[in-house]
């Protein structure tokens, strides 16, 4: 793989909590003599990336992946295990770090509220040392990319949500980091200002090679952002690999959905199909064929269903990133094959 822009090994996380009983009665007690315990956000997790990859790390909440994005910042220390970003150990050279990385937070913003946006990126230049050329250069060019000329001279607190994350990118572009981290970077926007800023997030990744690292629930952005994907669950990787080989390892799954003007529930069904096929009546006139395309071709299916079925019409549907990663979540990797 060569020289690595990121590269965790064995990365751990364990916080001290309190450990309370309910009610008064147990607030008290753990004011006289409080419990702890520890617990473990993230457990010994390996990754390793590549310049120029776009790589999806995601999970349910409370799975790690907002603590290990975290320790990949320098805003948390680890544990145990080693760290490196660009070459640098975040949490022992933060500043150093920080020159490293772009991070956008679709939650919080790095601009300052009262100021009009060009002044809050005329401050982030100075504290980045950009050279002023460079940083004029580099500004007139994410304006114009990211459609947001009429809005530097607004404070950031008049801004809408899209608007905010628009600057917010620009923002952390601004001193042409290597390594870009997105957390949820597309949240409560409409489709509109989501569709424009993935196209612009995957042209810099694919036109400027800028290693991206995105956590979202929505997996519009992975699909339109990434080439791989990192599932972490109860702490753990629990699988890392390209998407395109996870839709063909754990997307297997289709249907073919028969329609017909006729009611299809007066047609008997018993051994007429394929015992490999599931068949599910969604309506009077619609059934619903399930099958496994690595055992069954969808040629054989759609045949046995002209020739049992009176049919108007037929769709061929594959399950969505969403659905593989929701069965990997509920069943594990294993019962997802």
């Amino acid at each position: 793989m060569g020289e690595l822009v990121i590269e965790a090994r064995a990365l751990t996380k364990r916080f001290r909590v309190a450990r309370k009983r309910p009610g008064m009665r147990g607030a008290l007690r753990h004011l006289v003599r409080g419990e702890w315990e520890d617990r473990t956000a993230v457990d010994a997790v390996d990754l390793r990336v590549a310049p120029g990859e776009s790589v999806a790390y995601v999970g349910p909440n409370g799975a790690g992946k907002s603590t290990t994005v975290k320790m990949l910042t320098g805003v948390l220390t680890p544990t145990s295990g080693d760290l490196r970003v660009a070459g640098v150990v975040p949490y022992e050279d933060r500043v150093a770090n920080a020159r490293n990385i772009g991070v956008v937070f679709g939650q919080r913003t790095q601009l300052w509220w009262d100021l009009p946006v060009r002044e809050s990126f005329r401050l982030l230049g100075d504290i980045y040392l950009v050279p002023k050329r460079e940083f004029d250069t580099r500004l007139d060019e994410l304006i114009a990319l990211l459609g947001i000329e009429d809005l530097l001279a607004r404070p950031v607190r008049q801004l809408s949500l899209g608007q905010r994350v628009r600057c917010d990118v620009a923002a952390s572009l601004l001193h042409a980091p290597p390594v870009l981290f997105l957390d949820e970077p597309t949240i409560g926007l409409d489709v509109s200002v989501k569709a424009r800023l993935r196209e612009f997030l995957a042209t810099l990744h694919r036109e400027r090679g800028v290693t991206v690292v995105l956590t979202s629930h929505d997996l519009g952005d992975v699909e339109s952002l990434c080439t791989r994907i990192v599932l972490i669950d109860r702490a753990r990787i629990l699988l890392d690999m390209p998407v395109a080989d996870m839709l063909a390892r754990y997307g297997t799954r289709r249907t073919v959905t028969v329609s017909g003007a006729e009611r299809l529930t007066a047609v008997p069904l018993d051994g007429r199909f394929d015992d490999r096929v599931t068949v599910r009546q969604k309506d009077a006139n619609t059934l619903e064929i399930g099958y496994d395309r690595s055992t069954l071709a969808t040629r054989d299916v759609i045949a046995q269903a002209l020739a049992t079925l009176p049919v108007d019409d037929i769709q061929v549907g594959a399950p969505s990133i969403e659905e593989i990663i929701r069965n990997l979540y509920e069943g594990g990797v294993d019962a997802a094959l």
